[in-house]
């Protein structure tokens, strides 16, 4: 196999019993890119990251990391791999220090090699003045930074990364991405999933929306963008005794796909100030009306719907 593959994957399948949370997809994943999969809850995200993880084996097709079996060579795939999983995860009993001195050592690294990442690895992730404090003691944020010191302890080839800022604020994602976004321009490969469009849109060089256990687009987050999705969306919002009639008056707004939502009415078109002054000659006097560029969450609505997942 090429060695710039790190991951390939072909009619990839993962069962369980009767259930199957993954469908035969097909994904390659190229030396120090960063891949993403989106997708709502269920759709099979993460039995794909166990996987690649070498913690779940596949179902069916072919799988091939580094080049290699997860089933023959799991070990020393896991060898090269960084995980960053869902959950922290972490000793709440020991340091923040101690936290990474344990991991470090299930890859049986020399003590001296330990510490030496770890000092390092601390001022990466912007902790090295809690190195000494217990975990309880962080943020969320600082919790999800330390787990991302951890997994790079074994200095990983493969990063993969499962929701990895899901429930931080704002500020602490920022950091977040800031540290992911230097890892990529050190050349480490990173796949990970997620819920959130910007996230995808920062830190994805590709991206595979996956649903209902399969994988329904790829292409970097300009490529789906253009082939989804329309130039720019106009929003307009009318007084509700005005609502149902406005509606049907833009029935006659030439628009790629219209979007009638309860608190707006989604345009997708080419030219959104065009479309606002057609929308004003039929009559129609919106309470606010917005032109904005499409983003990678209206691809994501088109492809996978409006409906809500447990």
């Amino acid at each position: 196999m090429n060695d710039e593959i790190h991951v390939h994957a072909r009619g990839l399948v993962k069962k369980y019993g009767s259930f199957t949370a993954v469908d035969g997809v097909d994904f390659d994943v190229r030396r120090g890119e960063a891949f993403g999969f989106l997708g709502p809850n269920g759709a099979g995200k993460s039995s794909t990251m166990r996987m690649l993880g070498c913690v779940s084996p596949p179902s069916g097709g072919e799988l091939r990391i580094f080049g290699a079996d997860p089933l023959n060579s799991g070990a020393d795939i896991r060898a090269r791999l960084g995980v960053v999983p869902q959950g922290d995860l972490l000793d709440s009993e020991l340091t923040v220090g101690e936290n990474l001195l344990v991991y470090g050592r299930y890859f049986g690294l020399p003590m001296q090699v330990i510490r030496e990442r770890v000092d390092r690895l601390l001022d990466f992730v912007q902790l090295t003045d809690r190195g000494n404090d217990t975990v309880e003691s962080l943020s969320g944020g600082m919790k999800r930074r330390l787990v991302i010191a951890r997994s790079l302890i074994n200095e990983p080839d493969l990063l993969l990364l499962d929701e990895p800022t899901t429930g931080l604020d704002p500020q602490a994602r920022q950091v977040v991405w800031d540290r992911l976004f230097r890892l990529k321009q050190q050349g480490i490969t990173l796949i990970l999933t997620t819920h959130y469009m910007d996230e995808a849109e920062q830190l994805c060089d590709r991206i595979a929306v996956m649903d209902r256990a399969r994988i329904i687009a790829e292409g970097s987050p300009r490529e789906l963008i253009e082939r989804y999705a329309t130039r720019e969306v106009l929003e307009l919002r009318f007084d509700t005794e005005r609502r149902d009639a406005a509606v049907e008056k833009l029935e006659d707004v030439a628009t790629e796909r219209r979007e009638v939502l309860v608190d707006r009415i989604l345009l997708h078109v080419p030219n959104g100030d065009a479309t606002l002054a057609e929308v004003r000659a039929l009559g129609l006097d919106p309470v606010t009306s917005l032109v904005r560029r499409s983003t990678l969450e209206d691809v994501f609505l088109r492809l996978t719907g409006r409906r809500l997942e447990d």
